[in-house]
């Protein structure tokens, strides 16, 4: 009741503001709490607007603490365009200019050329520009804000819409205005890396032991681009939308730059260490910096960085010097092993096996300057000239074997079997490299080292033909017919094979089956140029037998030492079956398939067999040997037999 009784004589009207606010009227601010200061009432008082009795005034007072609501904030001016200049928020300013060019000079402006503004926007946006293009100049600084940068980008996006929109329009534009931002934007670009080229770079601290002038300044061109395309990689290409492509403007914009420094350079005279190195840096070290795949360069659109007019010179003096290297280096090694031989000296052993190192010092210079120079020109193709320097020094060994072999000294046998090696390491280095040859150059070679390997193998079978002769002659004479003397060949056979001593044993064993063959076809020589004649079928058989016997020794005897030839037993086994045949029919049938298989078996051939077989007249023999033109030839015999056996 006492609270009722003080609300309804104005008990509240002493209520007062504890606010911080100097203004009675003002309402507390945020943070602020209302304070109402109310009389503690112990009696009622009914005389209104009457002073408090003084019990009423000592009486203490209670405070109740009131929450409010804190007020709306005043909404905050909007920026002008200054402020939005100094804040370097460029596209907002440009914003702005756009909008007050819309209202003087867009369609529906009403205002006309008014001086006094149009002087005005022409001034800000003088002011705009150039802080547009300081930016743009300053894009790879250490300090370049990137968020500045990308006001400046959509900057210039804005203006190049308001270009088209002009454009639409047909109008023509104010005569301060300036347009083609982009052009502008990329001019400016190029400018600033040139000058960024131009620029004083800092040395290195351990500079090249030897380097000249000309490459610490290529070089310091290098660094420069690297580290500046870094930059835009990592820096730069997030303040540009996608169409921009600005790492390939960048590129574009270095790759001009460093062009017409290369070009200056080359025009003005290299000494062949600078050729190289300039040849080398253009064509391998400077593709591969641009090769980086966060850049996203497409090379094949830039230029090349010399012109072929200034290129192909240093190509030519690059390669002229090479090639007086390489032959000087091949002559030198030649020459080496030419005095070595004329000395009488023989050649290093290795393993128990006759060695040469020419090929392997000629291969290991060859290989190397041909793919450096790959590198070097950039094209494998403008390389592949080195290698006819290769193909000169073959010409030179094959001299160097057959002057070995014209003068047969104590030592020439030993000198033959070493470069037996060469020739198989040579043939094996041009065949797997094949790629670094031209393909004439590439035929010539392995043409000389198969003269040579024939060469070769034919002085060391010599010996062979001339010291099995006398055990040749007792082949094939009527004491043959009743007891073959293949074993005393055979004893001279291995006195043959002792002499190839000193091969690795895959050249022994090629040359083994070289000799099993050069004794296969001696064999065949001399039953057909033979005086025997086989007069009745007791003898033919005979004859035949023992031919099939011969054929299985000599291949027992071969393949003990190592032949692979497993194919020369066939020869004189089917040859020994047409000498047991009578039948005639039988005997077309078995010759057909000797030239099946043998397609170098020829009618004069096939005429010497039959005349072994005396009792076969001139109509039956002439009717054996038609049957060869029946017989399709075929290319599948891998080497020649036949045609070795000389009749003549």
């Amino acid at each position: 009741m006492r609270s009722d009784w003080a609300q309804k004589h104005g008990a509240f009207k002493w209520a007062t503001f504890s606010s911080s606010s100097s203004s009675s009227s003002s309402l507390p601010s945020k943070g602020h709490k209302l304070r109402l200061k109310l009389p503690r009432v112990w009696g009622a008082n009914p005389r209104r607007g009457s002073a408090p009795s003084t019990t009423e005034a000592n009486v203490p007072t209670t405070q109740v603490e009131v929450e409010t609501a804190p007020p709306t904030p005043e909404p905050a001016p909007p920026m002008t365009f200054e402020q939005h200049l100094s804040s370097l928020r460029l596209s907002e300013a440009g914003r702005m200019l756009l909008l007050r060019e819309e209202r003087l000079f867009g369609e529906d402006a009403t205002d006309g050329w008014r001086a006094e503004e149009t002087a005005a926007l022409k001034a800000d946006r003088l002011a705009l520009e150039e802080v547009v293009l300081r930016t743009l100049r300053s894009s790879l600084e250490p300090a370049a804000d990137v968020d500045v940068l990308a006001s400046a980008v959509a900057f210039v996006q804005q203006e190049e819409e308001q270009d088209r929109l002009w454009e639409r329009r047909g109008g023509m534009l104010p005569p301060w205005r300036l347009s083609g931002w982009r052009k502008m934007h990329n001019d400016t670009l190029q400018q600033m890396v040139e000058e960024r080229l131009e620029a004083p770079q800092t040395p290195l601290a351990t500079p090249p032991k030897g380097q000249s002038s000309i490459q610490a300044d290529v070089h310091g061109a290098g660094r420069r681009l690297r580290r500046d395309l870094q930059i835009v990689a990592e820096r730069v290409k997030a303040c540009y939308p996608q169409h921009f492509r600005i790492c390939q403007l960048y590129a574009a914009s270095y790759h001009r730059g460093v062009s017409s420094r290369l070009r200056r350079l080359a025009d003005f005279g290299l000494d062949d260490q600078d050729c190289t190195f300039l040849l080398h840096w253009v064509n391998d070290f400077y593709p591969r910096l641009l090769e980086d795949p966060q850049l996203e360069i497409n090379m094949e659109v830039l230029e090349p960085l010399l012109p072929e007019e200034l290129l192909s010179p240093l190509e030519e003096q690059y390669l002229g010097r090479q090639e007086r290297e390489l032959s000087t280096y091949m002559g030198s090694v030649l020459d080496e092993a030419r005095a070595a031989w004329n000395k009488g000296q023989q050649p290093p052993v290795e393993d128990g096996c006759f060695v040469s190192h020419t090929a392997y010092d000629i291969i290991q210079i060859v290989n190397g300057m041909v793919s450096r120079a790959e590198k070097v020109l950039g094209d494998l193709r403008k390389a592949q000239p080195l290698t006819c320097q290769l193909q000169d020094f073959l010409h030179s060994f094959q001299t160097f074997q057959a002057d070995v072999i014209k003068y047969d000294k104590a030592n020439t046998a030993a000198y033959v079997k070493a470069n037996l090696g060469c020739v198989a390491d040579f043939r094996d280095f041009v065949i797997s490299r094949r790629r670094l040859f031209p393909e004439e150059v590439l035929q010539n070679c392995l043409s000389i080292l198969t003269d040579m390997k024939g060469s070769a193998h034919e002085y060391l079978l010599a010996p062979v033909r001339k010291n099995l002769k006398p055990h040749f002659r007792k082949l094939f004479s009527q004491d043959w017919l009743k007891n073959s003397t293949l074993e005393k060949l055979q004893s001279g056979l291995d006195q043959e094979i002792l002499r190839l001593r000193g091969l690795p044993e895959s050249r022994r064993q090629e040359l083994i089956g070289q000799m099993h063959r050069v004794v296969s076809t001696e064999y065949v020589r001399r039953l057909l140029k033979g005086k025997l004649r086989l007069k009745d079928k007791q003898q033919q058989q005979k004859a035949a037998a023992n031919v099939e016997d011969d054929a299985h020794a000599l291949q027992c005897f071969f393949s003990t030492h190592g032949s692979e030839e497993v194919g020369l037993a066939d020869v004189l086994s089917m040859m020994a079956e047409v000498l047991k045949l009578q039948d005639l029919p039988a005997i077309q049938c078995q010759v057909a398939s000797l030239a099946s298989a043998f397609p170098d078996f020829s009618e004069e051939h096939v005429l010497a067999l039959l005349k072994l077989k005396g009792n076969l007249g001139r109509e039956e023999r002439n009717s054996v040997k038609a049957v060869l033109s029946e017989i399709p030839k075929s290319s599948a015999q891998s080497q020649p037999f036949f045609s070795l056996v000389q009749l003549k």
